[in-house]
């Protein structure tokens, strides 16, 4: 079992910037692959970015480029740099756990068993 709590989450003006942080319990952090998802009032929860066990990435074709997802092993941790944020950026950002190891990249949130609870991002025009 994996208790993720995330943390960082804001009012920031457009253009700012956010770092999210997610503590994760448990041991076997460093063999799990992260994910952080977001949703938006009425909408679906949707893909960001995801960071695997071995510290490869992959983003949303809506935040290359301005999202850095990043892990530290050592504090159980994995973090969302956000910059250049946008309107649109503003949602309930979740983090999430996979055990499942592979090549893939697990995008889709049936892929993950286990989630936070959510950190609110509002980003103001």
């Amino acid at each position: 079992q994996v208790q993720l709590v995330e943390s960082g989450g804001g009012l920031v003006q457009a253009g700012g910037s956010l770092r999210l942080s997610c503590a994760a319990s448990g041991r076997t952090f460093s063999s799990y692959d992260m994910g952080w998802f977001r949703q938006a009032p009425g909408k679906e929860r949707e893909f960001v970015a995801t960071i695997k066990w071995s510290g490869s990435t992959y983003y949303s074709d809506s935040v290359k480029g301005r999202f850095t997802i990043s892990r530290d092993n050592a504090k159980n941790t994995v973090y969302l740099q956000m910059n250049s944020l946008k309107p649109e950026d503003t949602a309930v950002y979740y983090c999430a756990a996979t055990p499942y190891s592979g090549s893939a990249y697990y995008t889709s949130v049936s892929g993950y068993p286990y989630w936070g609870q959510g950190t609110q991002v509002t980003v103001s025009s």
